[in-house]
């Protein structure tokens, strides 16, 4: 008979990590066991300086007890409640909060877990939107080179990041399309904050809408920063001219702020940021501040009315999950917004912006940087590739930052990127600095 779980606990074996080198990481595990406010405690006790906010999410830092106690809270009064025909006061009030957190005209919220989810429910719901209106030769999305918007077939199938793709397809029919990175290596390498001008990069819409034709897209989707792909910030005109485009040829657009989303660029949203609402934004990561999964969709009130069905008992939309507006994710939800509003978290992420970027470009005559890219709170420090070894300084980083600096960083390919928590205090923006100054001084 096999071994039951319990009786072997230290076994690595058994766990298939995502996104990692799974023969390395066993070879010499990094294992996290506790973590509080900026630091994580490792399985051995060694505290660990947390500089990615947990994966782009926790972004009030970790253990905030306001959070831990309202889901305690709610496990007790009720752990689970169905969301077909049904709901809970909860997550109502969360739907509200979030919604009045979008910029004005996006006032209706459906909830998932994840920002896969949430990628894959916009896409299914811009396509059932045109078909509700009788245009269902929209099926085309147009996506950007760089992009992630999650791991689910619809988001794989948008990405713009090929080792994402290979091997997984063939892909959603419709999903071919891609606008360019809106950045040019010789203009903008070391640019702080975004780049000046822009808008033309916006114009490859114009093209693709000519040869695939206009009236066959439903739906242009774009991180606006580029996240996963390496920290790019969208150029100061290139939003609103994204905007103007699909307003000309009817199609929506929708800005995955999984990642920005929730503070990281110093709002709620970035299309407050850069003054540009879309039809549809997804969400994820910081809205229960990675406590509880959840992510979710806001979108325009004229999209989701397209799917009102005509008698009171038919169902309005065929899409969800066992798990949409978890009563311990919605609980988790209201009290990190809580958080954010008592405490200024996005003021206080606007005001630690240029302190962050001064100390992030200061790292620009360490070894092998190749460029640095900063805006709101993420940076991505991006270093020459090893001759015949792409990836390899990365990973090198990656290791040494923990094992020797105690330190955990997020790394995209030779990229090594920074995420500080909206709660960073001076000590802690120095260490991580100082720390990848001293990761790159001993990386080969």
């Amino acid at each position: 008979m096999p071994a039951s779980p319990s009786a072997i606990p230290n076994d690595l074996e058994s766990y298939w990590l995502p996104f990692t080198p799974n023969r390395s990481f066993k070879r010499r595990p990094r294992l996290l066991a506790a973590a509080e406010g900026m630091y994580y405690r490792d399985a051995g006790g060694r505290r660990v300086l947390d500089a990615i906010s947990g994966l782009w999410c926790v972004n009030a830092g970790h253990g905030r007890k306001s959070i831990v106690q309202a889901i305690q809270q709610q496990a007790a009064e009720m752990d689970y409640a169905p969301s077909f025909h049904f709901g809970h006061p909860k997550v109502v009030t969360l739907a509200a909060r979030v919604a009045a957190l979008a910029p004005d005209g996006l006032d209706h919220v459906f909830f998932c877990n994840s920002g896969s989810e949430a990628c894959d429910s916009a896409m299914k719901i811009a396509r059932g939107y045109f078909a509700a209106k009788g245009e269902s030769a929209r099926f085309r999305f147009v996506s950007r080179e760089r992009s992630y918007h999650g791991v689910n077939y619809g988001g794989t199938s948008l990405g713009g990041l090929p080792n994402n793709q290979k091997g997984f397809g063939p892909f959603v029919p419709g999903t071919e399309y891609r606008l360019p990175l809106p950045y040019d290596a010789k203009r903008d390498r070391f640019t702080p904050g975004e780049p000046d001008g822009g808008a033309h990069y916006a114009d490859a819409l114009e093209r693709i809408c000519t040869e695939a034709g206009g009236d066959t897209i439903a739906a242009v989707i774009v991180e606006p920063m580029t996240g996963s792909g390496g920290v790019f910030a969208s150029p100061k005109a290139y939003l609103q001219r994204l905007r103007e485009i699909c307003d000309r040829h009817g199609c929506l657009l929708i800005f995955d702020e999984v990642i920005t989303g929730f503070g990281r660029l110093g709002y709620g949203f970035a299309a407050e940021r850069y003054g540009v609402t879309p039809d549809m934004i997804t969400f994820a990561k910081g809205v229960t501040n990675g406590a509880v999964p959840m992510g979710g969709v806001v979108l325009r009130r004229e999209i989701q009315e397209a799917f009102e069905a005509k008698a009171d008992y038919a169902i309005d939309l065929f899409h969800g999950y066992t798990y949409t507006g978890h009563p311990l994710a919605a609980a988790a939800g209201l009290a990190t917004l809580d958080l954010y509003r008592d405490e200024d978290l996005f003021g206080r992420a606007r005001a630690l912006e240029p302190k962050f970027r001064d100390a992030v470009f200061a790292l620009k005559d360490a070894p092998n940087v190749a460029d640095i890219r900063c805006v709101g709170l993420a940076a991505a420090i991006e270093l020459e590739p090893a001759a015949g070894a792409p990836g390899r300084r990365g990973y090198e980083a990656l290791e040494k930052a923990f094992f020797d600096q105690s330190m955990v960083v997020r790394i995209s390919g030779d990229t090594v990127v920074l995420i500080p928590a909206l709660i960073t205090g001076d000590a802690e923006l120095s260490r991580m600095t100082e720390g990848v100054r001293a990761v790159l001084k001993s990386v080969e």
